[in-house]
């Protein structure tokens, strides 16, 4: 291959040159981004070192042999047809995603007047949402780095849209309290939706093209709200509860034109496959093929949560756990928030100290369609967030973009310890959820970077099912303690958020420029090198 003759001081994009020398044309990236370009033999053991599997690839030939990976085949084919194809696709699944999770805020309402439920069944409606979603985000990740991100996508749409269908004829509280929960395990695999759809994307496309996921879910939101303004005042709940299943049954109808991820394909042998799978996107792009051999890298041991703690990934595992925890935390309590202080009436009073004065747990009060515009609009604080981060992503960093709306949001609270009228209020909720809505979606797409194949879902799985924890303690501090204090209730979510921004600046990676890592093998490669090549650069000094 011609690339092999190239001084090693001079890398490319596509043909890398395992070296340790070679390391310092790699400006600006971490000591664990390095190694999966040159896989070139199907074995089962994760340590091989990356330059004895490159050189295996010459032995017994008079020359080397011509080959590309995955990666470089993605890169090659570039973003086109396909990827729009999948993205529509994809997004359906977040988008009815995000429809089932603003129906909570609806369908509370509407069953503690019709059922006559107190206020702690009607909150537990959606505690046990968030409860099925905690349990089952780990779930569905490990069985998407086990046996497939197309299988467990798919799985866990079918599951959610069964059990939601269900959930509309449930008989009595207890029934809908229990289907409730299983929709909520089946929303756990949502985010593996993220998972694919990064795994067939290039470098340069992927920040902006998952952020733009997030798109999906603000527009599933927007849309919840306006079904519930057409539907709650003439066919009720039930009817509300089934058609929000639509956008998961039309997922499911075209499902089976979604291939299987190629990444995960190769880490499991399937080298004929993959071959498939990339010369569907090349011919969808209208592209050409990479010349040569396609290298695979076969790996066993895949989905072990142990793997996330692996020396080169525990800090990273613990923060990205804390900052998925506040992300969840403050975005669900700016949420309640808005509710409680626009219901407290005097502003002044309420953020002076005065207590909030809870209502009769059984006052029976139903939305109106001012209540309904009020939620239209706060949800809409989604789309500036949404274009902040399309922004700054890719310029500054994830790192960075993390960090900033943390420091917004705490920002944007501070304001609400004052006396403010309802407009001023409503102006810093509104910035305040922008940035921590787009802080999430900066999650989204740093967590898929930062792991490898073998253990990405299990490792978005876990991030997310601490995010649940977070939702479901918010609560307890935006509803139960700002009855108490105002002061201390904002404190804490200020505090949260800015200790969530230090973590966010003192994450290990950058993930920014960076290519999808196969195995924790390529990890220790690339920083095993890039400490040999720091050696000889010091030595050279």
């Amino acid at each position: 291959m011609e690339n092999w003759g190239m001084p090693e001081k001079i890398t490319y994009k596509r043909w890398r040159n395992p070296e340790p020398s070679d390391e310092a044309g790699f400006v600006g990236q971490s000591d664990e981004d390095q190694g999966t370009d040159n896989e070139i033999c199907t074995i089962a053991s994760p340590k091989v070192d990356s330059r004895r599997r490159k050189s295996s690839s010459t032995s017994g030939f008079g020359k080397a042999e011509e080959t590309f990976t995955v990666e470089d085949a993605l890169e090659a084919i570039g973003f086109g047809k396909f990827q729009w194809k999948i993205s529509i696709l994809t997004g359906l699944s977040w988008l009815g995603d995000a429809m089932e999770m603003m129906l909570l805020s609806v369908l509370g309402p509407e069953l503690h007047c019709d059922w006559r439920l107190s206020g702690f069944k009607v909150a537990l409606i959606t505690s046990v949402v968030f409860i099925g979603t905690g349990i089952g985000s780990p779930i569905w990740g490990n069985v998407s780095d086990k046996y497939g991100r197309r299988a467990g996508l798919l799985i866990c749409t079918i599951w959610t849209l069964y059990f939601g269908l269900l959930s509309a004829f449930a008989p009595v509280f207890g029934w809908l309290l229990f289907l409730r929960g299983l929709v909520g395990a089946g929303l756990g695999g949502a985010p593996q939706a993220v998972t694919m759809y990064s795994e067939f994307l290039p470098v340069k496309s992927r920040g902006k093209c998952i952020t733009m996921m997030a798109a999906f879910w603000a527009m599933g939101a927007v849309f919840e709200v306006l079904l519930a303004l057409w539907i709650m005042p003439t066919l009720g709940w039930r009817w509300l509860l089934g058609l929000s299943t639509i956008p998961m049954l039309i997922f499911v109808c075209f499902s089976y034109w979604l291939p299987e991820s190629p990444r995960f394909d190769m880490l499991t042998g399937k080298r004929e496959k993959v071959v498939a799978t990339l010369k569907l996107i090349a011919k969808e792009n209208g592209k050409d093929m990479p010349k040569g051999r396609l290298t695979a890298f076969k790996q066993n041991d895949r989905g072990q949560i142990k793997e996330l703690f692996a020396p080169q990934y525990w800090r990273t595992t613990l923060l990205l756990w804390f900052i998925w925890f506040s992300c969840a935390f403050s975005y669900y309590g700016i949420v309640l928030l808005t509710t409680e202080l626009f219901q407290a009436g005097d502003s002044c009073g309420a953020t002076q100290g005065a207590k909030i004065e809870p209502s009769c747990s059984l006052e029976c009060k139903y939305l109106t369609s001012a209540d309904y515009k009020d939620l239209l609009w706060t949800t809409l604080a989604e789309f500036p967030g949404l274009l902040v981060i399309l922004l700054l992503i890719d310029r500054i960093g994830r790192k960075k973009s993390l960090a900033l709306c943390f420091f917004m949001f705490s920002l944007c609270i501070l304001p609400l310890y004052a006396c403010l009228g309802r407009i001023a209020l409503t102006i810093f909720i509104f910035i305040a959820r922008a940035f921590i809505s787009g802080g999430y979606q900066v999650a989204f797409v740093y967590t898929p970077e930062v792991y490898p194949t073998e253990n990405r879902a299990l490792a978005l799985g876990t991030c997310s099912a601490m995010s649940k924890v977070g939702a479901l303690l918010t609560p307890f501090v935006a509803q139960v303690l700002l009855r108490k204090s105002v002061y201390l209730t904002l404190s804490i979510y200020c505090g949260c958020c800015l200790l969530a921004g230090i973590a966010s600046l003192i994450l290990p990676i950058e993930t920014v420029g960076r290519s999808l890592q196969e195995s924790n093998a390529d990890q220790e490669a690339g920083h095993n090198n890039t400490t040999i090549s720091q050696s000889n650069g010091s030595t050279q000094n």
